[in-house]
């Protein structure tokens, strides 16, 4: 096991998780509940990675992180370095391409909750953000929790956006999912199997829980 590219997968990841929980949720919200007709633009915006080969979106944020943009000169003015092939591109990157795998789970929890219980906080008085944060929020935490762990799980299992943008530098953008492909280029097949093991064993595990936790809330809820 390369614990180098271990530790930095998981910093990837958490990192990747924390930030689409911020930026997702508001995100979710208005997906949810917002009555543009129009929506269904930034929906399919949001969805596109799930589609997009990775590559396309890796060569396109390449693009993009470099010099010849406004983006990659702004970067470079204010930190002295461009995003590629970097650990705050690869964060940039992996949130874009696990976005879907955040905001879809959180939408789907929002849209879940009784509509009967909005309409009655609003009956009381309640405006839209007591209603978000006191009634919507706390009924959808399984929505939220499917969300982070599936965006973490993502992340973690990143290759073809992550070797686009971040390159293969060890200690800098080498995760778990490119020593795996190092590995098997050198036909380390030993190492290769660990590494992967570990990563299917998680993998199970993470998806176990967000089996359960769905399971478990539409027991409760059909009690």
């Amino acid at each position: 096991m390369n614990w180098q590219a271990f530790v930095l997968t998981a910093r990837l990841a958490t990192l990747t998780s924390l930030i689409l929980v911020l930026i997702g949720v508001p995100m979710a919200l208005w997906v949810a509940f917002s009555p543009r007709r129009w929506k269904f633009l930034i929906e399919a915006v949001v969805g596109m990675p799930l589609v997009l080969p990775p590559t396309v979106l890796g060569f396109y944020l390449l693009v993009a992180f470099g010099s010849g943009t406004a983006l990659g000169r702004w970067y470079e003015r204010l930190t002295g370095s461009t995003l590629a092939f970097t650990f705050s591109g690869l964060v940039v990157a992996s949130v874009l391409y696990s976005l879907p795998f955040a905001v879809h789970p959180m939408v789907a929890g929002f849209r879940g909750v009784d509509q009967r219980l909005i309409d009655a906080a609003r009956t009381l008085g309640a405006d839209k953000w007591k209603i978000y944060g006191r009634v919507v929020l706390p009924l959808a935490w399984p929505g939220l929790l499917t969300g982070l762990m599936l965006s973490f799980a993502h992340t973690v299992g990143e290759f073809g956006v992550v070797l686009m943008v971040g390159g293969n530098i060890p200690g800098a953008t080498r995760t778990l999912s490119i020593d795996i492909y190092d590995q098997v280029q050198s036909l380390n097949y030993a190492s290769a199997n660990q590494t992967a093991l570990v990563l299917l064993l998680f993998s199970y595990a993470l998806l176990c829980a967000v089996y359960g936790v769905n399971r478990r809330t539409l027991f409760w809820g059909s009690r």
